[in-house]
């Protein structure tokens, strides 16, 4: 064997499980199509990452906290209560931190931040238990596999053989196809614009999710810029794609003036403070999550709409759980690849994703259907969920990663 296990994709999740894995007598190889110069110093992509409780932990045991502490001392920002709006109406349902029993629901922090921080503790990893191979510039091109081994063709033509092979090539991985496992895919017909805005008003920490007409906009709190101490929060902007075209292209005192606007003036004047990104907004489902000497991870194992801020949440829950199982096996002598530990995974991935998956994209749908008798019910829906302590506690519970 080449490796006892190859991952196909060096995004967070794909390192992070090399991570994870490192230094317990597993030979790990990893491949991913970007060169390394990218994967050492990840540019900003616009997206701030919200944290659970439980994913906090696990990047502080991964050792992810304290690089990116340590090299951006404001980093983290609290996610302290998060709130939720429907239409133009002043009423929002509120969704408080006290409800979770934390000081807060969670933490953000830019992805990008993530992303050089997990290549930063592989290669810590790589000098101190030279068990790991990174092979950038690479794709994996055809793979299968049999009872013996994984067997991979990456575009070079070069041909590696793994016990296990691990996609972690995103949501709508090459690898995973490569396979023959298919994937209900959810087209929600829109994308997502993502920036950086700072604004006149204080955010107090609080997160947004606001259904408006025609339009749903959210906003992550960050912490105030350092330098100039303006207030700054990430702000997502959902539109059909034709529609963010030409805001992504605005000039930059248009375009604060056309997102204060969006936002009623309720922060003040917003101001754009970083690049622009669009991304397409598709769900993704895949039919397995494990076959013969083959398991995915991170979004190539659940694609959630971001609604709900689970996507890198629902990716450290896997690897943790992925990790704990091969690590354990190893330990023991057994296969790594077996059976029933790959299906062991699959039924508990799909036990904590698949509920909350469904449930998004039933929100999501319901939230950004305009038509009259849906306006009515989301309101009523928002007003009920506000009133019912159970569910906003269920709800927090969600938020923070802890039931």
């Amino acid at each position: 064997m080449d490796y006892d296990i190859l991952i196909s994709g060096a995004g967070p999740a794909g390192l992070c499980l090399a991570r994870a894995l490192s230094g317990c007598g597993l030979r790990i190889g990893v491949v991913e199509q970007q060169p390394l110069a990218a994967i050492e110093n990840p540019a900003y992509d616009g997206r701030e990452i919200a944290l659970t409780q439980q994913s906090a932990q696990a990047m502080r045991d991964l050792g992810l906290w304290a690089r990116i502490e340590a090299d951006e001392p404001s980093a983290f920002a609290q996610l302290r209560d998060a709130k939720v709006m429907n239409g133009p109406s002043p009423f929002a349902m509120v969704i408080d931190h006290q409800l979770s029993r934390h000081s807060e629901l969670g933490w953000l922090v830019s992805n990008h931040l993530i992303r050089r921080a997990a290549y930063q503790e592989v290669r810590a990893a790589q000098q101190q238990h030279q068990d790991i191979e990174l092979l950038t510039g690479e794709q994996v091109t055809r793979a299968h596999t049999d009872a013996s081994a994984a067997h991979v063709t990456l575009a070079s033509g070069k041909q590696l053989r793994a016990r296990l092979l691990v996609a972690a090539d995103s949501r709508f991985s090459g690898t995973r196809r490569a396979l023959g496992i298919g994937a209900d895919m959810h087209d929600f017909g829109r994308s997502m614009l993502l920036c950086t805005m700072s604004h006149e008003q204080p955010h107090h920490h609080v997160a947004w999710e606001w259904f408006g007409y025609g339009q749903t906009l959210a906003l992550l709190p960050m912490n105030d810029d350092p330098a100039s101490g303006a207030h700054r929060s990430c702000v997502v902007l959902t539109l059909p794609h034709h529609a963010l075209e030409p805001l992504a292209d605005m000039e930059e005192a248009a375009f604060g003036e056309d997102i204060t606007r969006r936002f009623d003036h309720r922060l003040g004047a917003m101001r754009l403070a970083s690049t622009r990104h669009l991304y397409p907004l598709v769900g993704v489902r895949p039919h397995r999550l494990v076959a013969q000497r083959f398991a995915c991870v991170g979004d190539a194992a659940v694609g959630m709409h971001p609604v709900t801020a689970h996507g890198f949440n629902f990716g450290l829950l896997g690897i943790t759980t992925l990790a704990g199982q091969l690590r354990a096996a190893h330990a023991a002598g057994q296969d790594i690849a077996a059976p029933d530990l790959l299906a062991r995974y699959e039924r508990a991935h799909r036990r904590a994703t698949l509920p909350l998956y469904l449930a998004t994209t039933f929100v999501a749908r319901l939230y950004t259907t305009d038509h009259p008798p849906a306006r009515l019910l989301r309101d009523a829906a928002l007003r009920v969920a506000q009133n019912f302590p159970p569910f906003k506690r269920l709800v927090a519970a969600s938020l923070s990663g802890k039931h």
